[in-house]
């Protein structure tokens, strides 16, 4: 039996690849965040067929002892400060948990068995002001803010330790990907959320941004085997996942609110004194290398996204709202 260590497990992608790992008759490692105020190296417990074990990016040697301890033949880096609020705050937190932790797992890989094969999770927001579109593997990088930055260093070591060190080291330039495990920071869940909330009478409105902000959304399981495919591959690379499509903020609503049989014009107030920096060129993915070389392509459209998301949400309300006996919203 194959063994994988997956880190941020506990995330939306975490949840997919842990899934679609144990299908295929994976023992799978999931690594979460130590709890606060916890004294333990480690601890293990079992969920959904996972073994769940709490620790630390920053320190290698608990990373070491991991290692050591479960001998995985693939490790796949999901872990990260990753949501919307977190890509301008705390940069020294940052650069540590998206930058240098991973140089750190790179070291101990190397060190303690080079013949794993890993995956990194890097980031659309390594383009960042980007000087041309569709992006690709081979258009400049131009970050704009703490998280692209250090998602870009991270980028960069996983090719110099793939270069100089020979390790099977990839990173797959992941794009917007969502689903109804999304959490509810990010806006496309919150406006899910929100019209499951409104269909069921207990919501009025929804505040939202700059409802022309574009973004190439895919669908997070067809994300997540991606980077499956990658290291089953016969040598390592990187390569962009993405659709190769941009829809806007706007959309998403109406086909949301149209899902739940509302006009999302009578619902969605937006904030005129918001500001929102203006993106020259639109960020849209060219995944034709992933799609020539490992035969990867999306299985689920921008339409059908959206609504399986609107589904999961109002499913999920109903659920809470029969559990707990009562009308509170979410």
């Amino acid at each position: 039996m194959k063994t994988a260590l997956i880190t941020g497990i506990n995330g939306q992608d975490g949840s997919y690849l842990s899934e679609l790992l144990l299908d295929r008759g994976y023992r799978v490692i999931g690594l979460a965040r130590s709890p606060v105020g916890s004294n333990e190296e480690s601890s293990s417990a079992t969920t959904g067929g996972a073994e769940i074990i709490c620790g630390d990016l920053r320190d290698e040697q608990q990373l070491r002892v991991i290692l050591e301890r479960y001998a995985p033949k693939e490790i796949y880096n999901l872990a990260a400060r990753a949501s919307s609020s977190q890509l301008i705050d705390q940069p020294l937190l940052t650069g540590d948990v998206n930058g240098l932790a991973v140089v750190r797992l790179l070291e101990v890989i190397r060190t303690t068995d080079p013949a794993i094969r890993f995956c990194q999770a890097s980031s659309s927001e390594m383009f960042g002001d980007a000087a041309e579109s569709p992006q690709s593997e081979v258009t400049p990088f131009r970050p704009r803010n703490p998280y692209g930055v250090a998602k870009l260093f991270a980028h960069g070591m996983v090719g110099m330790y793939r270069a100089h060190f020979e390790l099977f080291a990839c990173s797959a330039i992941l794009f917007n990907h969502e689903s109804e495990r999304r959490g509810t920071e990010f806006v496309t869940r919150r406006i899910t959320s929100a019209v499951a909330q409104i269909h069921a009478g207990l919501a009025r409105t929804l505040q939202l941004g700059n409802l022309e902000a574009t973004r190439d959304w895919g669908y997070a399981g067809d994300y997540v085997y991606a980077m499956w495919q990658m290291l089953q591959a016969s040598s390592p690379s990187d390569f962009v996942i993405a659709t190769g499509e941009t829809h806007s903020v706007r959309e998403f609503c109406e086909i949301a609110f149209e899902r739940a049989g509302l006009d999302y014009r009578e619902f969605v107030r937006t904030d005129a004194g918001s500001r929102h920096r203006f993106e020259r060129v639109p960020l849209i993915g060219n995944a034709a290398k992933a799609r020539a070389e490992l035969g990867w392509e999306p299985s689920v459209t921008f339409s059908q996204l959206v609504r399986r998301m609107v589904d999961a949400d109002i499913e999920l309300l109903a659920h809470c709202r029969h559990k707990t006996g009562n009308s509170l919203a979410l």
